[in-house]
């Protein structure tokens, strides 16, 4: 009787546990219309726009903000015709004059009347860069839109923090624990034995992906995974007189890209790697893995008599390639 009310418990845990989980899940947001976005970025239409000076006079609790922002890539561009600054405080916030009306008496001002930024949908937060920003005059941005992050709810601000510092982009060497947020099991791939130079700061994950967008899977830049990574490995590029017919179609057939336990990025390691499909040498002229030579082959790797395992200009004795190195 103990063990069932024991048990009983235990179960209404495990249940109010998944309850408490279900809470915590991303709610659904259905995209709407660009107009409603529109809508919400507009700002009080009681309050005026007074610039950034006249926003300081009155509060200078965000003088450090504004003086990082002028020597940055925004602030410092000035219209030529009325010199005043192309982006500023309210480009973003929205109208200030309300803002700073009683900010002498209250030493500070009301942010309650500027745009409820953490508050806006994804969409609604990303269309105001997108202002600036749009595809037709930023290249990188022309597939944003249909990109993975757009569509996970992720906004130009989650990546790009303007208040932090002159440097309005993320730098090479944050940039690996920013796309750890989201991508923990990147992070986990990273620790492998085996694996890309990228937490020795050789490489970045802009090197291989661009988080804006690109037409292939995962925002891999290039038109197939071989020419993303023949852009470093530029001598397994080829063309080979004797390609390997699994490497010219895709890296990814035998390499994983971020890190490994097998030596050299391998998916599994030698031999069973090669076993998938080369089954033991059961050619006709070829020993079998039944005779006498089913140990060297079983303990040893393929790559030691097959060097050139990703093509070869030179065949073999018996008149085709084998991938030897000569």
């Amino acid at each position: 009787m103990n063990r069932l009310v024991l048990l009983s418990l235990l179960l209404l845990m495990v249940l109010l546990a998944a309850c408490s989980d279900l809470v915590t899940l991303r709610a659904d947001h259905p995209i709407q219309p660009v107009r409603e976005y529109e809508r919400m970025i507009v700002g009080r239409l009681d309050a005026d726009y007074i610039g950034n000076e006249q926003c300081l006079s009155q509060c200078h609790s965000h003088d450090k903000k504004l003086r990082d922002f002028g020597l940055s890539v925004h602030g410092e561009q000035i219209e030529q015709s009325t010199g005043l600054p192309l982006v500023n405080c309210e480009s973003c916030h929205g109208p200030g004059s309300l803002a700073v009306a009683n900010a002498a008496e209250a030493k500070k001002c009301d942010s309650s009347t500027f745009l409820p930024l953490a508050e806006l949908p994804s969409q609604a937060k990303s269309l105001i860069c997108l202002k600036c920003h749009a595809s037709s005059s930023s290249s990188n941005l022309q597939y944003w839109k249909a990109s993975v992050h757009a569509n996970s709810d992720v906004s130009c601000m989650e990546c790009h923090k303007l208040h932090l510092g002159p440097q309005q982009k993320v730098g090479r060497k944050e940039m690996d624990t920013l796309c750890y947020g989201c991508h923990s099991e990147i992070r986990a791939a990273f620790s492998q034995p085996s694996h890309h130079p990228l937490p020795e700061g050789k490489i970045a994950c802009i090197d291989c992906h661009d988080p804006h967008g690109t037409p292939q899977a995962h925002n891999l830049k290039g038109t197939t995974s071989r020419e993303t990574c023949s852009r470093c490995h530029m001598e397994f590029q080829g063309p080979f007189v004797y390609e390997h017919a699994d490497v010219s179609e895709n890296c990814i057939n035998c390499h994983t890209p971020h890190g490994s336990t097998s030596n050299s990025l391998l998916t599994s390691p030698q031999p069973f790697l090669c076993l998938q499909c080369h089954a033991g040498h059961l050619g006709q002229d070829e020993p079998s893995l039944t005779d006498h030579n089913f140990k060297s082959t079983f303990y040893g790797n393929c790559t030691t008599c097959h060097s050139a395992i990703h093509g070869t200009d030179v065949p073999s004795a018996k008149g085709r390639g084998t991938f030897i190195a000569r």
